[in-house]
């Protein structure tokens, strides 16, 4: 998941770069505010992309001492300060940018045209061609983003792309989607401000569509920062639970269990934490035959002459008990673990505690709680 997602970036990185010095070049020849706000608007999807690369690299990290369940949160802290802080930088930067348009627009003239190899020519129409290569470049990443989307919305039986996005378990995929479709919106946009403003003269077009273009950075700082917020504040994985829900009522072990929890680390690893009642019949079964197999074990470790001690035997005895019930208690909890990763292979982490031993009452079999 995180290689596509990183493939997704990568292209995104690539196309904004070389878009960025390209728009930058137009709106200092046209003095165009659309074109000048398109240029911070892909300069910002730029730097976001470092910050998301960033992201998945530092979360890629396995667990160490100082961070128990690795570092899967840092993709999400990097992904909060790129959308609360790049898009409403750039959202700021437009929207005052587009108001000194505003206070100079009686000092508009239409720019004369430009000579070179031999040709004259409008500078708009390098707003034109740049636009237009732009379009083809956004288009083309945005195309490579939605594909993988696509993809796992199918995988997940999901509709819907805004509400499969808001509730993606991949932050990282969800900001390269968007930051794509805002990228062809705005490409669009610009086009539209400064071939109105060509053809009728009037500079507000242009200085309208560069204010909606800061304003769609601002939506989208705001629409992003909510979505990673959510898995930094221990969010629960509904998905995680009903597979531990699906394995202990399924389970003849398991009596009842309580207090079922779920913090989701990140989109591969979440840790399921719950308290069970095992079945009396099912603890016991066997259970003499591993008492026995202890107590011979621990007396055949003893002296010869300490083997008639009554004190020792008396502490043999306890001790052949509750090992061989640990024991079995560890089996039945270990089968229980290896089914819910089997259904949802995510659960990275299962904290199972043992309440106590449960015997169900004579002809009845009491129902699970759900």
């Amino acid at each position: 998941m995180a290689q596509s997602s990183k493939k997704a970036v990568v292209a995104a990185l690539l196309g904004n770069a070389v878009i960025t010095v390209l728009k930058f070049i137009a709106a200092l020849l046209t003095h165009s505010a659309s074109m000048m706000n398109e240029a911070v608007h892909s300069l910002m999807d730029t730097v976001n992309q470092l910050f998301l690369l960033l992201g998945l690299r530092y979360g890629e990290q396995p667990p160490d001492n100082r961070y128990a369940f690795g570092h899967g949160q840092k993709k999400y802290l990097w992904n909060l300060w790129s959308a609360i802080g790049l898009f409403s930088i750039g959202a700021g930067l437009g929207l005052a940018h587009a108001w000194s348009s505003y206070t100079d627009v009686h000092s508009f003239k239409p720019l004369t045209d430009m000579h070179a190899l031999g040709y004259d020519f409008s500078p708009y129409w390098i707003s034109g061609a740049v636009l237009a290569f732009a379009l083809v470049v956004d288009g083309y990443v945005l195309s490579v983003a939605a594909r993988e989307v696509y993809t796992r919305m199918r995988a997940a039986g999901a509709d819907g792309w805004l509400r499969y996005l808001a509730r993606s378990d991949d932050p990282t995929l969800t900001a390269v989607v968007l930051e794509d479709v805002v990228a062809v919106l705005g490409v669009l946009l610009a086009a539209t401000g400064i071939a109105l403003t060509v053809l009728t003269g009037n500079p507000l077009w242009d200085i309208g569509v560069s204010v909606l273009i800061a304003l769609m950075l601002g939506a989208i700082a705001f629409f992003l920062g909510a979505v990673n917020m959510r898995y930094l504040t221990d969010i629960r994985d509904p998905g995680a639970e009903q597979a531990f829900l699906d394995v202990a009522n399924g389970l003849h072990e398991v009596e009842r269990f309580h207090d079922l929890r779920s913090i989701v680390v990140d989109e591969a690893n979440t840790v399921v934490v719950a308290e069970v009642e095992l079945r009396e019949e099912v603890v016991l079964s066997g259970l003499t035959d591993k008492i026995d197999s202890r107590r011979r074990g621990l007396r055949a470790d003893l002296s010869a002459e300490h083997r008639d001690d009554p004190r020792l035997q008396q502490y043999i005895d306890n001790r052949a008990v509750v090992e061989a019930t640990l024991e079995r208690t560890e089996e039945l909890v270990d089968r229980i673990e290896a089914e819910v990763r089997k259904i949802c292979p995510r659960i990275a982490h299962v904290t199972i505690e043992v309440e106590g031993i449960a015997a169900a009452p004579d002809g009845a079999s009491p129902e699970k709680p759900t």
